[in-house]
């Protein structure tokens, strides 16, 4: 402990955990290997019924142990249930000893990078395999860790709390397969290393609470994954109708096969003649300006009404104006229905909404993308971080589910919950990253400040010997000079702060930025390694938290959307 903190090695892991021993198998053979055990359980408890004692001491006083002092209700240390979702309650003391170890565990680690690398390791090392499933740096995944173990385990004396944190990281899971087998090997990689790190300290009473809150948390994510697909394809097919994707579908295929019809048809016609080729321009003169006139239609004025150059109204204009008065027109999208239903529920000059609007349409797309999901919701957090007045988000969901029920025609009560339910999981990720950003900015904003020129020239040179020693295939796309990729690392300095003092303005700019990249011909798996080069580098310059987590945070965002 202490200073020889270091993750378990693979070899470690093998020999002093026999529950890891499943390297690198297929989902199938998981399961069929869990199957095998389970039949070996049974037939040990056959022979024990015959009469044979088959069952170690210690393993009696666990199961007494977890009998008396484990979790009420359809949760324990043994089974996975992904048939329920409820409140965790845990015995008497549990929780609290749960969070003793834990507090144990990262007081014995020199900083918390270090325990969420040991961490990732014990994953990692448990189950090779599993590694695909995750596409965010090393130095990233291992913060995640900790992070989200950390807010399950500071909710475990908080049954509410606790399914509403679940619930949302569930949420933020719906892309990936979790599954039973997968979920047993993330539990005993992580209690077998903190019976290892911990020894004497990870008293079977911890072991049995860890055990259990793990499995509640693995079967939660089963549960919400499986359970909530339904919600999925109501917001999905509802999404259709009230942004017209489908209507506009539709049109877009008509179009493009009446355009393959009048290219076949001039290609069997040959030569035109004049008159034809002239009423061809004319035909689209009047077409262009048949959809130039309902472009100009707005709400309740219809077109707008041209004036003659002395400024008069022609009797033509006044005729056009009063018979597009009569037939006022509605809003029809979503986009015009959410920005008058705003207006009239006296949210007009909520100029926060419209942000949030801008962003809908990726949110609800990508709902079950956690990935994509999650960097539209940074993005988002950074632009609304610009806004001066005071943010109420319950106030959009209470305009959202106006204009929707306006729209879609079928609108019912499985509707409703499913759309709050998306709002409410999106609300809580907005919410934690509120406030946020501009204490990053500032804190980010003094460590650039405090960098002198020796430092500087220090981040110019590590951060590629740590890229090349992670990824030594990254070698091959940095040819360029010296100067060339001093200049690189400096631009990403001030790319990682800008992201915060100018969002809009990056997104755009990184956007055009992972264009070239994609030209260039550079994998996006050289992406982790670098962002965990820059990290290990900054980590050599202060011992701010703060301004390392600032860093981290807008560096691996600007990564994502690379």
């Amino acid at each position: 402990f202490g200073s020889r903190f270091q993750p378990p090695s693979r070899s470690l892991l093998f020999v002093w955990s026999p529950s890891l021993v499943r390297q690198a198998m297929s989902i199938e053979e998981e399961e069929a290997q869990l199957e095998v055990e389970e039949t070996n359980g049974e037939d040990v408890i056959a022979d024990g019924a015959d009469g044979e004692e088959v069952v170690e001491g210690d393993e009696v006083v666990e199961d007494e142990l977890a009998e008396e002092l484990g979790a009420t209700g359809t949760y324990n240390a043994k089974v996975v249930n992904d048939e329920v979702f409820e409140e965790l309650r845990l015995g008497p003391g549990i929780a609290e000893e749960v969070q003793s170890v834990w507090r144990s565990f990262l007081g014995g680690a020199e900083s918390r990078e270090a325990a969420g690398e040991a961490i990732y390791a014990a994953l990692f090392d448990a189950a090779p395999s599993l590694q695909s499933l995750f596409k965010t740096p090393r130095a990233i995944m291992a913060m995640r860790f900790m992070n989200g173990l950390n807010q399950i385990i500071s909710s475990l004396t908080d049954p509410k709390g606790l399914k509403v944190v679940v619930e949302t990281l569930g949420f933020q899971h719906l892309d990936l397969e979790v599954t039973i087998p997968r979920v047993i090997i993330f539990r005993d990689a992580i209690v077998d290393l903190l019976q290892v790190e911990l020894a004497t300290r990870f008293t079977p009473k911890a072991k049995d609470g860890w055990m259990t809150f793990l499995n509640y948390v693995g079967g939660s994510y089963i549960y919400v994954r499986v359970k909530f697909s339904e919600r999925l394809k109501i917001i999905s097919a509802s999404w259709a109708q009230a942004t017209k994707k489908a209507v506009d579908e539709v049109a877009a295929a008509e179009e493009a096969k009446e355009g393959e019809e009048a290219q076949a048809g001039e290609e069997g016609s040959g030569s035109r003649s004049g008159e034809e080729q002239v009423a061809g321009p004319a035909a689209g003169k009047g077409t262009d300006a048949a959809q130039a006139g309902k472009k100009k239609k707005g709400w309740f004025g219809g077109s707008k009404s041209s004036s003659n150059k002395g400024g008069e109204a022609t009797s033509g204009d006044v005729a056009a104006s009063e018979g597009d008065f009569r037939n006022t027109s509605v809003p029809t999208t979503y986009d015009e229905m959410f920005m008058f239903n705003s207006a009239v529920m006296g949210f007009g000059n909520h100029i926060w909404m419209n942000e949030v609007l801008a962003s809908f349409d990726t949110i609800v797309t990508n709902v079950s993308n956690s990935y994509r999901l999650q960097e539209e919701c940074d993005v988002l957090s950074l632009r609304m971080a610009k806004y001066k007045g005071s943010i109420n988000l319950p106030e959009y969901k209470a305009v959202m589910l106006a204009s929707l029920r306006s729209l879609c025609k079928d609108w019912g009560s499985q509707h409703e919950v499913a759309w709050s339910w998306l709002w409410e999981n999106v609300e809580r990720m907005l919410r934690a990253l509120m406030g946020k950003p501009a204490a990053q900015e500032r804190a980010l904003a003094a460590l650039y400040s405090s960098l002198d020129e020796s430092a500087l020239m220090v981040i110019r040179k590590e951060v590629y010997q740590k890229f090349f020693a992670l990824a030594p295939a990254g070698q091959d796309f940095f040819k360029q000079s010296t100067t060339r990729l001093y200049f690189i690392a400096d631009k990403l300095v001030a790319m990682t702060l800008d992201m915060y003092k100018e969002p809009k303005r990056m997104v755009e700019d990184i956007s055009a930025l992972g264009l070239r990249h994609v030209g260039y011909g550079i994998p996006t798996d050289l992406f982790g390694p670098f962002v965990t080069g820059c990290v290990q580098v900054i980590r050599m310059l202060t011992d701010d938290d703060a301004a390392e987590e600032a860093f981290r945070w807008s560096l691996n965002l600007i990564s994502r959307m690379l």
